[in-house]
């Protein structure tokens, strides 16, 4: 059994409900085990960052499926904006000025 999982550069905790999820997937685990921490980052980043709580939970479970598959991201996702390593991309602000003038 795997006492404590790798988390990510910025987002360095797991949700509970994710872990218990990832921990019941061999192949999901292998490939998060094997992913970089930045990588790791961008899932709980794109976890966390859910607005509705049912968009989180479908997240969580949907994570362990994409890893377990192979996939080192998620999909469609921007990345993480709360590194502070380095500057926001000019695309990614584009993206984040969308969003702020649709709400």
């Amino acid at each position: 059994m795997v006492n404590k999982l790798p988390a990510g550069t910025v987002h360095t905790t797991l949700p509970l409900a994710f872990k218990k999820v990832l921990l019941a997937n061999k192949k999901a685990l292998a490939t998060w085990q094997n992913i970089t921490p930045l990588a790791r980052n961008e899932w709980l980043c794109w976890m966390q960052e859910a607005k509705q709580a049912e968009t989180r939970a479908r997240r969580i479970v949907r994570a362990p499926i994409e890893l377990a598959e192979g996939k080192r991201r998620p999909c469609c996702w921007i990345g993480c904006i709360h590194r502070k390593d380095k500057a926001i991309s000019p695309s990614v602000q584009w993206v984040l000025s969308r969003k702020t003038k649709r709400s």
